[in-house]
């Protein structure tokens, strides 16, 4: 069961530095949407982006929520990407999030097929410690 501090913070218009290995070891990190269910934080992203690769290569990540417009309320979760889901599950997640985030469907174009990313926790901390 995801902390819900954690939860909370991901389903609400917070935004996420995502974090994956690289093939040479770097780390690449980016700031994303994110979304919780119960038990993962959620990432959706393209089969054809790097970060996917990275995830499909080494399943560790690291996310860290701030929440909007304070510093000093954010959580992290260190975890493995358990589960990937496609399909039109996938495309409608990006929908609800692009709601959530800008009031709007998803309008970029999808360059390759959508997938959410579920994320198991293997630790997380929420600052301030509540």
């Amino acid at each position: 069961m995801l902390n819900e501090s954690v939860k909370s913070l991901a389903q609400g218009p917070n935004y996420a530095l995502v974090a994956t290995v690289m093939p040479d070891g770097l780390i690449q990190n980016q700031v994303l949407w994110v979304d919780a269910d119960d038990d993962h934080v959620l990432i959706n992203t393209e089969i054809g982006r790097q970060r996917f690769r990275n995830v499909a290569r080494d399943d560790r990540m690291t996310i860290t929520i701030l929440k909007d417009g304070s510093w000093w309320e954010w959580a992290e979760v260190r975890g493995r990407v358990v589960e990937t889901v496609t399909g039109p599950e996938a495309r409608e997640h990006i929908d609800k999030l692009a709601l959530k985030y800008t009031g709007a469907p998803y309008a970029n174009p999808i360059q390759t097929e959508r997938v959410i990313l579920k994320l198991q926790p293997e630790r997380e901390l929420v600052f301030p410690n509540r």
